[in-house]
């Protein structure tokens, strides 16, 4: 290629990056190599590293770059004014005629194959040292959107070389230790896809927050892509499971979260912008950019494009709004969680807590302390202060400097791929962005806590609060015969904990998932019209916007909640237990409070088992059993195991079975199992007839104990009396091991015990119990105590619990 100024996309490949850059590098490799495997790329071509060599030589440049370097390092200059004289320079030259008239030609020949006279396109900087597996250079040079006709072409691609010595891109360069003059431009041409009729975004091939590689994460906004990497509006984000995109009638969508895209950028009209940002129209700001089929299909490209290139990557995509078609536009490494160990992570943890102030998306998974420097223009960068907390509205390259040099970054704008979030995760500094309101609610040189380690919701606290950090090595997890499992409520937290070596999920509690995103009663959105408050019924409308039937608003996002949950720990099992709220719990969600009545004592009330045939919550319980049946059959997690809990009698167990067949779960059809929590004494006294009606039982060491007790779990006058290791609990939690194995069903435990208490996960292995489902932050230390105890075993010496006999 060396000596060819201007080449075709589809005559070049990644072999080519020290004359095409990462960039169209990737864009050529994608054309010539990926299109017959279905992903569309918009047709182009580029300038090389020899074009740019060209030009500088043609315009004597090379004495001006270096002069103007040197006085930059010696401090002569600040970078303000380095980078402002070496573009004037750029701007000042010519092309060489010969690479002009071939960037004419070329530029004919698209337009004529798009049979379109002046073919808008965009024009992209590619520099030879970008979209390295170890450096992404996110937005350090210039694309220019909409160019149209030859004169603005030239003027596009002189811009684009000036690029090249934006203060950002020297700053950056500088960071990563890399010479200037080592580094050239190519310019990628390539055709527009009419996104400003539709809509465009980023997509990873891994999930950014965690980097849990099973998952795809899609953000999409309105417009041309550009608001969504500059982090300007906050997108709808999508994730996309990839392990079951190959299954047939699956629709494997995980997370559908609706973004507000206040703002979205368009082609301008008259004057001399190409582009313009305007207000996003109510009806744009309520709709998901993508359909579900849209969705699944970019998340195939992902999975395609990262199979071809052997690694975790960062794409752009783009839906034509005149032919809906959806494109690739640029694809490039990730450079973030693929440097990372599978087997050596930390987890951070708060040890004090402060005010609430703000909350966004969570980037990174630490904690940072520091003052807030409130910045809201980029003219005023250079007041910022070493190892403060920055916040401002949004990021763009401009802001490089100094994020790198600020202890967290906190941002009104943006989502999980905007330009902060790829940078911050680039840099290690924790931040929190979308926060819609930070630079109005935190004040100058306040003192300030973020938090990243809740999951992938990130906090700004009032004050500087104590922090720890474990270093966790999963390399030395021991392989027992136990199946050792997590109990796990939060989606967020699955994807936190996704590098832990389980046998899958003994306990999925689907009460996190109602009380913190569906956040409304059941009853209330199988019910509407019962619900008279109006303040009420404006927080189930904002809640459900989108949504004509409300009953989907809760089987859509539990459906999607369990999905996400699970997705970590597939094929393994999932073992999901039924809504467990209690009715004072019930009435605490929003519009709760018309559907439930005052109880006594709601832990032996109207709970579990009870609620799912009676005419008072059998509505609600069939929204749960749509739920899980999307689950199972349209997304694919046919691992999912339901679960029934505090089941009284038998007769109440063929009720429950019943009504969960009406509604579309049928044990042992498409594979579904059904399980028994074993929590009341009744479960254990009558196991064996239990035990013909489901397929295992996993016991509630902490319903279990209290019955058996009579200790209210919750009195703090009774916490003394309370442990699972009386030997009254003992007994019974043997005699249900015994039994369950007799009649040849599986058993487990997923209460508290085995976490709390070290000699309990000893006896129940001595028991010969299947599984033992942990909370994740014990999981490494109970699994090392379950191994010895098998040993131990083995030779004969079963460790006994502490006998407690109050």
């Amino acid at each position: 290629m060396r000596g060819r100024e201007v080449v075709w996309f589809n005559s070049i490949g990644l072999t080519d990056i020290p004359q095409v850059g990462g960039k169209n590098a990737s864009l050529g490799e994608m054309v010539r190599s990926l299109s017959a495997r279905g992903v569309r790329v918009p047709n182009g071509f580029a300038t090389t590293a020899d074009a740019y060599r060209a030009f500088i030589a043609a315009n004597g440049l090379e004495p001006v770059i270096r002069e103007q370097l040197d006085r930059y390092h010696s401090g002569d200059a600040s970078l303000r004014e380095t980078g402002q004289n070496l573009r004037e320079a750029f701007l000042a030259g010519e092309f060489p005629a010969a690479i002009a008239e071939d960037i004419r030609v070329y530029y004919r020949t698209l337009s004529k194959d798009a049979e379109v006279a002046n073919l808008p396109v965009a024009v992209r900087s590619s520099a030879t040292a970008e979209d390295l597996p170890d450096a992404s250079f996110a937005g350090q040079q210039e694309t220019f959107l909409n160019v149209s006709g030859e004169r603005d072409l030239l003027d596009a691609c002189r811009r684009c070389y000036a690029s090249l010595f934006t203060d950002r891109a020297i700053s950056y360069r500088e960071v990563k230790k890399f010479d200037h003059l080592d580094v050239a431009l190519s310019i990628g041409v390539q055709r527009m896809v009419r996104s400003d009729l539709a809509g465009s975004g980023v997509m990873f091939s891994i999930d950014t927050d965690t980097g849990f590689p099973g998952a795809a994460v899609i953000s999409a906004a309105w417009g041309l892509g550009e608001t969504v990497v500059q982090g300007a509006v906050d997108p709808d984000k999508y994730l996309v499971f990839k392990a079951l995109l190959d299954e047939p009638d699956c629709e494997p969508i995980i997370e559908k979260t609706l973004g507000r895209k206040n703002r979205k950028m368009t082609y301008a009209e008259g004057g001399s912008a190409r582009t313009r940002v305007i207000d996003t129209p109510e009806r744009e700001r309520r709709a998901f950019v993508l359909g579900n089929a849209e969705i699944v299909q970019l998340g195939r490209w992902a999975a395609i494009v990262e199979d071809h290139y052997g690694r975790a990557m960062d794409m752009e995509w783009a839906k034509d709004g005149l032919t809906n078609e959806l494109f690739l536009v640029q694809a490039r490494p990730e450079t973030v969680h693929s440097q990372k160990s599978l087997t050596r992570f930390s987890v951070s943890r708060l040890i004090e807590s402060g005010p609430l102030l703000v909350s966004g998306v969570a980037i990174g998974d630490s904690i940072a302390s520091g003052t807030a420097c409130v910045i809201r223009d980029p003219a005023d960068i250079e007041n910022f202060r070493d190892g403060a907390i920055l916040v401002t509205e949004m990021t763009d390259p401009d802001w490089v400097p100094i994020m790198s040099r600020a202890s967290g970054i906190i941002t009104d704008h943006g989502g999980p791929t905007s330009h902060a979030a790829i940078v911050s995760r680039e840099l290690g500094v924790p931040a929190v962005v979308g926060t819609r309101n930070a630079t109005e609610v935190l004040a100058e040189n306040t003192p300030i806590t973020i938090s990243c380690a809740e999951g992938d919701e990130g906090f700004v606290y009032a004050g500087i609060l104590a922090a720890e950090t474990e270093q966790i090595d999963l390399g030395a997890v021991p392989i027992t015969r136990t199946q050792v499992m997590v109990n796990i409520a939060s989606p967020a937290a699955a994807f936190e904990w996704w590098r832990l070596p389980t046998a899958g999920v003994g306990l999925a509690r689907m009460e996190f998932i109602i009380n913190n995103l569906i956040k409304v009663h059941p009853m209330a959105l199988v019910h509407p019209e019962r619900i008279t408050d109006p303040a009420v019924q404006r927080q189930i409308s904002e809640l459900t916007r989108g949504y004509d039937d409300l009953g989907e608003y809760f089987v859509n996002t539990l459906a999607l909640g369990i999905a996400k949950l699970g997705a970590p720990y597939y094929p393994n099992p999932v073992i999901v237990r039924l809504s467990d709220f209690k009715s004072n719990e019930y009435a605490h969600l929003i519009g709760g409070d018309v559907f439930e009545q005052a109880e006594e004592n709601p832990m032996l009330g109207f709970r579990g088992a009870s609620r799912y045939y009676d005419p008072k919550y059998a509505e609600g319980f069939a929204l749960e059993c749509r739920a899980l049946k999307r689950v199972r059959e349209r997304i694919g997690f046919s691992n999912v195991i339901v679960m029934v809990p505090f089941c009284r009698t038998t007769a109440e167990a063929d009720k429950v079975l019943a009504v969960m067949a009406e509604n579309g779960l049928v044990r042992g059809e498409n594979g579904l199992q059904v399980y028994m929590m074993c929590e009341i004494p009744a479960n254990v006294i009558l196991a064996e007839q239990f035990a013909t009606r489901f397929d295992g039982f996993s016991i509630g060491s902490n319903d279990l104990t209290q019955l058996v007790l009579g200790v209210d779990r919750d009195s703090g006058d009774l916490a003394a009396l309370f442990d699972e290791r009386n030997e009254a609990v003992t007994r019974m939690i043997s005699e249900a091991i015994e039994k369950a194995h007799a009649a040849g069903i599986k058993i487990g435990i997923c209460g508290q015990g085995p976490s709390n208490y070290p000699d309990f996960a000893e006896f129940l292995v001595g028991e010969g119990i299947d599984s033992i489902s942990l909370n994740p932050d014990s999981f490494l230390k109970t699994v090392h105590l379950i191994k010895e105890a098998e040993t131990a075993g083995a030779a004969g010496e079963w460790p006994r619990p502490t006998r407690v006999t109050m």
